[in-house]
């Protein structure tokens, strides 16, 4: 069941969300050569408490850590830990709060140093690929909307449009219906966006092919042909007239 947020939650929802935002510019800081992800992982769970908020996916269906850290062919889900950055790795940083029962959800994928052009490329076009989702996102269109415009603009560059993990509705628990696919073939439910719906839009784009597998670990998703992926992900609330980016600061 979609639930329709009142503008008391969606309040709530925006403070949990710009919270996050600031959190996710400061991490952009501690993502450089030679520190490990767990030692990121340590910073972000000591900036969400500091700030009266608790890690959202820390301990989530059995999730280890505060952060999802995904480097290079890791999709989504890393496990932080001991792995060092290296110069030239691009790292997907998936971060979510919960701000006194109000949850937020946010992806953004970050050089480290300097990367190569076609890393560089393919984080351009993910993020691009985010904006004309949101674009899309409209009270009265429909989930397929977002999901064409998504995977229209990530398959004009020759890019795989990961098809087994989506976006989803967000406020009140950390994952809600409906599922925001971001491809068009799915058979699922095309639910119309509603006044009130607050969803989380989140293109995973792979350089080579979309298809993907998990490791050992049960978590960490990585590409089957070992290209790079990006993933960039905000959380925004559907109103009659406009949709808000609850997760920018601008």
């Amino acid at each position: 069941m979609i639930v329709l947020k009142t503008k008391e939650e969606i309040d709530g929802i925006r403070q949990s969300c710009r919270l996050l935002a600031k959190l996710m510019e400061e991490v952009r800081e501690e993502i450089r050569p030679g520190v490990t992800t767990g030692q990121i992982d340590r910073w972000v769970y000591r900036y969400i408490t500091g700030h009266g908020g608790r890690p959202a996916f820390l301990n989530y269906g059995g999730f280890p850590g505060s952060a999802c850290i995904s480097v290079n062919d890791e999709v989504i889900h890393g496990i932080p830990g001991n792995r060092q950055l290296r110069e030239g790795d691009i790292v997907g940083m998936d971060l979510g709060i919960n701000l006194k029962g109000f949850f937020s959800d946010m992806a953004r994928t970050f050089p480290v140093g300097k990367v190569s052009p076609d890393a560089a490329k393919l984080m351009q076009v993910t993020y691009e690929c985010l904006d004309k989702g949101i674009a899309a996102a409209k009270c009265g269109n429909r989930i397929k909307d977002i999901s064409g415009a998504v995977s229209a603009h990530a398959r004009s560059y020759g890019y795989g449009v990961v098809r087994d993990y989506c976006g989803h509705g967000i406020g009140l628990k950390l994952h809600e219906e409906p599922e925001v696919p971001n491809y068009c073939e799915f058979a699922g439910k095309n639910p119309r966006l509603q006044s009130g719906m607050v969803i989380a839009i989140e293109p995973m784009i792979n350089a080579g092919s979309y298809e993907v597998d998990v490791l050992d670990d049960d978590w960490t998703v990585v590409t089957c042909d070992g290209s790079l992926s990006a993933h960039f992900e905000d959380t925004v609330a559907v109103f009659p007239d406009h949709t808000e980016i609850l997760t920018r600061l601008s």
